[in-house]
């Protein structure tokens, strides 16, 4: 049995971390020592590692509990974790090409802004961002 700060230590987590994915179901329940000392089973820095790098994937929590359970699942199999992995990967796709258009616009509007010693109200970035567009109709 691991203590929550060896846990922590073992899995490159923090206590606090780990607290919140026992309230998040993500890890079992800690049993409480005869000292008071939360333990978890060695396995558990196993699963803590396995969530942590499902995230450094872009994974989120709820999108690893699928990944979890999946292995409870008698139908389940490797093109499930595939499919999973495929949908994350097109999601990420759209956030970049997205975090690319706002990238572009800013260059945009700081390139608009050359003479920083105008005022305020003069502000081609304010400026712009305020600018309402012209209705359709």
């Amino acid at each position: 049995m691991l203590t929550i700060g060896k846990l922590a230590a073992l899995a490159g987590a923090t206590p606090n971390t780990l607290r919140y994915y026992e309230r998040e179901g993500m890890i079992p329940p800690a049993v409480k020592g005869a000292n008071g000392y939360r333990l978890y089973p060695q396995n558990t820095a196993r699963r803590v590692h396995f969530i942590r790098q499902a995230q450094q994937c872009g994974f989120t929590l709820a999108e690893i509990r699928e990944l979890l359970a999946l292995p409870q699942q008698a139908s389940a199999c490797c093109s499930d974790v595939r499919k999973l992995a495929v949908e994350k990967k097109l999601a990420l796709e759209a956030r970049i090409k997205a975090l690319k258009t706002m990238s572009a616009e800013l260059d945009a509007l700081i390139n608009d802004c050359v003479e920083v010693t105008h005022p305020l109200d003069d502000c081609p970035i304010l400026n712009a961002l305020n600018r309402v567009p012209a209705d359709p109709g």
